[in-house]
């Protein structure tokens, strides 16, 4: 059996997914399109059933490929869950009275955000709208789970309505409805209700927007380097070093095979900075320096998601995104690449034409650095001051803006706009904040760990094999002559491919002067996208929009490399 969950954007559709099949949730693209879907399943009445949950749609008259991918999957549904904001009625209901008019599908109502109609003085008699519409319906909360374990007792209750013998104007029938069963009591505004509105109005939204960006970053460094100082590093140190160190006893320092395991020893010492062994940064960088980053990242955004401010922020910089040809929700990849930029690239599908995806694409790999990275260069850079770790960003700023300007000139095709609805500000739910956070870590765990051991397990072949050197001694003149970086430098654009994050840290032990250290972050951030990244987007643009992205991607590397290596040394820097 195929169960459907229908209903506008922003109405909880996806939470309720997730109380109704659990954390097994498979992600796919309809057939024939770029339109991700997810799927799940559960068991009522002895019957398994799939679950699926359709994309937001506000009528069964598509007009994008999302809506289209809604209606066909409603041909192919057994049962219809049309789940609707319990506070806001007339806007919703149009959809559920399209699905009751033009489908034969059993249907059953779900008037999801049943706390906030008290909040907001909505006081809607249940039991007369299910009559009225002659289908089942039901109240629930999905962030709390009120109301789930009825929902699924009442699905077998599912049928057609006999509503859809009507003949009147559908508005005429939704106000109708909405006279009979909702009342309306006068309600004083509430402290959140304030913050609404000055957080999307201008000045005081770029005021909030300012502060809600800096304590967000402040919270993400605060508990990141905490957990580093206090938990990951300390275990590394006192347990984690004396037993690998052990290993020297049974293999030659030098050799292959510890080379390869344990790696580079400084004055007899394991130096997880510089000796670059599987078992010694191969395991220290994605454990304990950049773990900590992504647990603190994704839990602030998990908070920012479910406060309901991400979409809020959304329209404050969409004059500024329409610029470079998108739209304001185009800060959704670039927020999830600045986690990690396969989640973002992976976010460019929200984007139905070529032309939007393309430019959101290659700006995020260009110019966004993941958190991985991002704490890897602060690691690097940060010994020598602030100002030089603000010269990379405002760098990779600038690059941002400036190129996707020229892109917005010279890629053809459309950009249409995205239609979104603001949520109100809800309390976040930390069961759901910690259920999200521990699917991204564990994502990220999984994707990591092993591309980090294949990119020091490679990079330590060519060097104990001497290849690096036979391409640092071509590449020496060029690189030396454009960027100023010395030729052991070409191990690390290498490694760059596997991993950017591990490449920035492969810097410290070169020896390199500020000024080379600020080049060769810059360039690392531009030059190529992660092997991980490269798959996803890949997929995503097909290899013609691919081809044409890392040709910017390179020339844009070199040209920054060159420009700012010439002004840092005018600088004095």
């Amino acid at each position: 059996m195929k169960i459907l969950l229908i209903g506008n954007p922003n109405v909880g559709k996806s939470v309720i997914f997730s109380r109704l099949t659990g954390a097994r949730v498979i992600a796919s693209n309809y057939p024939g399109t770029t339109v991700e879907l997810s799927r799940g399943f559960m068991d009522f009445s002895d019957i398994k059933a799939e679950v699926i949950d359709v994309p937001g749609t506000y009528s069964l008259r598509p007009s994008n490929k999302t809506e289209e991918v809604a209606v066909k999957l409603i041909e192919e549904a057994d049962i219809i869950i049309n789940v609707i904001d319990s506070t806001n009625l007339e806007r919703n209901l149009y959809l559920t009275f399209e699905l009751i008019r033009n489908t034969d599908k059993p249907l059953l109502v779900v008037l999801n955000m049943w706390d906030e109609t008290k909040h907001k003085g909505i006081d809607i008699d249940l039991e007369k709208f299910g009559s009225i519409l002659s289908i089942p319906a039901v109240a629930t909360c999905a962030l709390t789970g009120e109301g789930i374990k009825k929902l699924v007792s009442r699905i077998k209750e599912a049928r057609t309505s006999v509503f859809k013998n009507r003949t009147e104007p559908i508005w005429c029938e939704i106000g109708d409805i909405v006279n009979k069963v909702q009342k309306l009591s006068h309600r004083h505004h509430t402290f959140l209700d304030v913050l609404e509105d000055l957080s999307i109005h201008p000045p005081f939204s770029y005021f909030i927007a300012i502060c809600v960006i800096v304590a967000s970053f402040w919270l993400i460094r605060f508990l990141g380097e905490g957990l580093i100082n206090y938990l990951f590093h300390p275990f590394f140190v006192k347990i984690y070093t004396p037993l690998i160190s052990k290993l020297n006893y049974f293999f030659q320092p030098g050799s292959f095979i510890h080379t390869i395991l344990v790696g580079r020893l400084v004055e007899g010492n394991i130096d997880y900075g510089v000796s670059f062994g599987l078992l010694t940064t191969g395991i220290y960088v994605p454990f304990a320096a950049v773990l900590p980053y992504i647990f603190s990242f994704y839990l602030v955004l998990s908070l920012l998601e479910d406060w309901g401010y991400l979409p809020r922020l959304a329209i404050l910089g969409d004059r500024l995104f329409h610029k470079l040809g998108l739209h304001g929700y185009a800060i959704v990849p670039m927020v999830l690449g600045l986690g990690c930029n396969v989640p973002g690239a992976l976010a460019t599908r929200l984007f139905e034409e070529r032309r939007e995806k393309f430019i959101a694409a290659t700006l995020m790999a260009i110019a966004v650095p993941c958190m991985a990275q991002t704490a890897m260069i602060i690691n690097v850079l940060g010994p020598y001051g602030g100002g030089y770790v603000s010269i990379v960003f405002l760098t990779l700023f600038l690059i941002w803006y400036s190129l996707g300007r020229l892109m917005n000139v010279f890629t053809k095709g459309r950009s249409p706009e995205i239609l979104m609805e603001i949520p109100p500000y809800r309390r976040p739910h930390l069961r759901s904040i910690f259920k999200k956070l521990w699917v991204r870590i564990v994502w990220f765990l999984k994707e990591a760990i092993p591309m980090v051991l294949l990119g020091i397990l490679i990079v330590n072949i060519l060097f104990f094999f001497k290849i690096i050197d036979v391409l640092a001694v071509f590449f020496y003149p060029l690189m030396n002559k454009l960027w100023g970086l010395p030729k052991e430098a070409i191990g690390v654009l290498v490694v760059g491919f596997l991993r950017k994050d591990i490449a920035v840290g492969m810097l410290r032990p070169l020896e390199l002067s500020v000024r080379q250290l600020i080049v060769g972050t810059t360039i690392l951030a531009v030059y190529f996208p992660c092997v991980a990244t490269f798959m996803v987007l890949l997929k995503e643009l097909g290899i013609k929009d691919m081809l044409k992205s890392l040709l910017i991607m390179v020339s844009t590397a070199g040209a920054v490399g060159l420009v700012l290596n010439y002004f840092l040394e005018i600088a004095g820097i």
